[in-house]
């Protein structure tokens, strides 16, 4: 119990900034520099020192104790929405490791700015879209996935006339929804997106 607790709490922090994450990269739409624009804005926040620690921390507890969950969990899971929580919760471990990982080697290590263009070199320069694109896509699914099953556990009410089983499949249509407005934004509307020379490296260029 005292695991779930801290997966739980340590999630609801994740979620705010994965929150402020997801409406960064939905600004895209409108093109890189105004996502660059509202990203120095967002930076003010969760640039700071102490708020950085506390979501490089919460990453952390999320990736262990929600495969360690996924572990402890996988055989009493019977219902479709139980099931997509663990499911869900250990594709975005995995991602987590690698995304915390990338930008870390990126900041200490390339000494890059992780910024629009780091992380959507790959995503638009063949072959390595072949990854990304699936990549990023399932992470905002798997986000929205997430949140539904945990909706369905956790609300007891109808809300505008739709049982808590219904809100969250609407929450899964959401997902798709921003999936989708996501990645057109972070392809520049499906045509491409001019890397930056610096940026080449990340690309094998």
């Amino acid at each position: 119990m005292k695991l779930q607790k801290l997966h739980y709490f340590s999630g609801l922090l994740l979620s705010v900034f994965i929150a402020l994450h997801l409406f960064n990269h939905f600004w895209s739409i409108w093109g890189a520099e105004k996502h660059i624009e509202l990203m120095h804005l967002l930076r003010h926040s969760y640039r700071h020192i102490l708020v950085e620690v506390l979501i490089v921390g919460a990453v952390c507890v999320q990736i262990v104790s929600g495969c360690w969950l996924f572990v402890r969990q996988r055989k009493k899971a019977q219902t479709f929405f139980e099931r997509l929580q663990l499911r869900s919760g250990l594709y975005l471990a995995f991602f987590l490791s690698i995304h915390l990982s990338a930008v870390l080697v990126g900041r200490l290590v390339l000494h890059l700015d992780t910024n629009f263009y780091f992380g959507v070199a790959g995503l638009n320069t063949f072959p390595f879209n072949l990854f990304f694109v699936p990549y990023y896509a399932f992470a905002i699914l798997a986000f929205f996935a997430h949140l539904a099953a945990i909706h369905s556990r956790k609300m007891h009410q109808n809300i505008l006339g739709l049982t808590p089983i219904a809100q969250a499949k609407l929450i899964l249509w959401i997902g798709f929804l921003a999936a989708f407005l996501l990645l057109y934004g972070l392809t520049n509307h499906f045509q491409g997106v001019a890397i930056p020379v610096e940026y080449n490296i990340l690309i094998g260029k």
